[in-house]
């Protein structure tokens, strides 16, 4: 197959045809009209979307990955929300489920981002009430019920530490979130193996110039942190920040089932949400998740004064190397063919998921 426009190649935006079946095959420079061929979206936390959460299960699973790979979204962690045991259990087997055989139409889901439970009960979030010290024993289960690649937890709480070091064993990546901890306790994690931070700047320790916090470690000494760009959960500025002190610093977008839905009641594990306008609250107000797709979060960064390379890059490169993805994140020979097309005006035009066209 071929397709035509500016398209977003390791050296930079170039006119011309991309060549590609289920993997790229090469690119032909020349006249093109002005329409950009960029690496699909990769999204490491995403909990629902068209009405489905990824605790409900696989068809919830399969389900949200079709609402975003309508959005340019070519690859996902399905992620949990804090909950009992059981409930994770149950999760993870659905999201191991729709891992192992991508359904027509679907973004390819990579594994689970699993959100808690080992997280602070004063930094919930919209994280429901099932917050717990961390637990080798336990831990050692949910990896067995599924593919878990990102695990998020607070360095403070009971057992962390230890919890850090056996999953960096597994090959699991540790993100630091819903903490309440000090700025030694977030070094000492990084030390022991954590590797990232969860919804940087959200329900975490804030910076304050006797009191460093969480948000002063990972501006210090992270390579790589996810942030929501939606505009509701960090300013611009703010964004610009950590994206200059970062220099892995990629979106996610946390997005819930409310995504992509009129206003209204919607799950969250076993918090029931709103959908109001564009946020997603707890009846006290809190942010309960996102309605963000990456389309919009790749409009916002542009808005925001990045250049279309650095805003896609943010989007698909840097999080397939945080994941240590080879064959994704960027449009070269031999990766697969992960599209997004987007009009001159960014709007999504096609999207094709290892090299299946699957919208529109």
């Amino acid at each position: 197959m071929e397709l035509t426009g500016h398209v977003l190649t390791p050296e930079g935006l170039r006119p011309g045809q991309l060549i590609f079946g289920e993997r790229i095959e090469g690119f032909r420079p020349g006249p093109a009209p002005l329409r950009y061929l960029l690496p699909g979206f990769i999204d490491l936390h995403v909990h629902g979307g068209g009405g489905a959460d990824a605790m409900e299960g696989e068809r919830a699973v399969r389900a949200l990955a079709r609402f975003h790979a309508r959005h340019g979204t070519t690859a996902l962690l399905a992620t949990t929300v804090t909950a009992p045991e059981d409930d994770l259990a149950r999760a993870l087997a659905g999201i191991e489920a729709a891992r192992k055989a991508r359904g027509p139409g679907e973004a390819r889901v990579l594994g689970a981002h699993l959100e808690g439970p080992w997280v602070s009960p004063g930094r919930l979030g919209a994280q429901p009430p099932f917050a717990r010290p961390a637990d080798l024993e336990e831990a050692r289960r949910l990896l067995a019920a599924g593919r878990v690649r990102v695990v998020t937890l607070a360095p403070e709480v009971e057992g962390a530490l230890a919890a850090v070091r056996f999953l960096t064993e597994q090959g699991v990546r540790v993100q630091l979130g819903h903490t309440a901890g000090t700025f030694e306790d977030a070094q000492a994690a990084l030390e022991a193996g954590a590797s990232g931070f969860t919804h940087f700047f959200n329900a975490m320790t804030g910076l304050h110039h006797r009191s460093p916090g969480v948000v002063a470690a990972g501006l210090l000494f992270a390579r790589f942190a996810e942030v929501v760009a939606d505009g509701l959960h960090v300013a611009p500025a703010a964004v610009r920040l950590l994206l200059k002190n970062v220099p892995g610093a990629y979106v996610v977008t946390d997005a819930v089932a409310a995504a992509g839905m009129p206003d209204g009641g919607y799950p969250l594990g076993r918090h029931r949400v709103e959908k109001r306008g564009e946020g997603v609250f707890l009846p006290d107000g809190t942010l309960a998740g996102s309605t963000l797709t990456m389309d919009r979060a790749l409009k916002n960064l542009v808005a925001w004064g990045l250049d279309l390379a650095e805003a896609s890059a943010r989007l698909s490169r840097l999080p397939a190397a945080y994941l240590g993805l080879t064959d994704r994140g960027t449009l070269a020979p031999g990766r697969l063919a992960d599209i997004v097309v987007l009009s001159e005006e960014l709007e999504v035009e096609e999207v094709y998921v290892e090299g299946e066209r699957v919208h529109p």
